[in-house]
């Protein structure tokens, strides 16, 4: 496992991805920390690389690309958005993006894709393809799931195998500008945004996931 600066956000903090192998074709990634008030997800992703670079068996039918924080100043002071008041799971160039209200915690940002944050989460998706992509974030009021886009299913139903959160297809809401929606829908990438339950510690978290998480890649 190597760690490499792929990015850099709003104030110049590095944001990096850990890979596990430069030779599988099938490439898994994972990303955390869009929001920085889910420190959960952040903690999960940092669970995954220190279980991969402790087990090379366990990363050894796939190239695994985890990037554990993409929004670094925001978790920094546990803000949702970025240090441009942006909530950059609402910035990507979607055909659905909205400007929205500046105010509101998911205010998408003056343009599509006007963050560094969002940038260079796009420049990893084109460096290293993957096969499937899991988005970690974390949610209250028991609506914790594996929300899937795209050709996605199968994953989600293979995940809800290990993790038994329900497998749905619609987190409930809108999401215009969404990296599910870009990554998922538009560029037809099966993806993941599995949601964590906000109530629970994070070290169940991973407990509950670990093993759903490892299923993407046929573990």
């Amino acid at each position: 496992m190597a760690s490499h600066q792929f990015g850099v956000s709003v104030q110049g903090c590095p944001i990096h991805a850990t890979i596990s192998s430069e030779t599988c074709q099938h490439t898994v990634i994972v990303l955390g920390g869009f929001h920085g008030d889910e420190p959960k997800s952040v903690h999960v992703c940092r669970e995954l690389i220190k279980l991969l670079t402790h087990d090379a068996s366990k990363s050894a039918s796939a190239r695994w690309v985890i990037a554990p924080l993409i929004n670094p100043d925001g978790y920094e002071i546990r803000n949702r958005r970025n240090a441009n008041k942006v909530d950059l799971n609402r910035n990507f160039p979607t055909s659905n993006w909205a400007f929205g209200n500046k105010r509101s915690r998911m205010f998408g940002g003056l343009s599509p894709a006007s963050e560094p944050e969002t940038q260079a989460v796009m420049t990893l998706i084109e460096k290293y393809p993957p096969s499937v992509i899991v988005t970690i974030h974390s949610i209250s009021g028991n609506r914790f799931c594996n929300n899937y886009d795209g050709p996605a299913k199968r994953f989600a139903e293979a995940m809800h195998a290990r993790n038994h959160y329900p497998v749905t297809p619609s987190i409930g809401y809108p999401t215009p500008g969404s990296f599910g929606y870009w990554a998922g829908v538009e560029k037809n990438i099966p993806t993941i945004t599995l949601e964590l339950p906000s109530h629970h510690s994070s070290k169940k978290c991973w407990l509950d996931n670990s093993a759903a998480i490892l299923s993407v890649s046929g573990e």
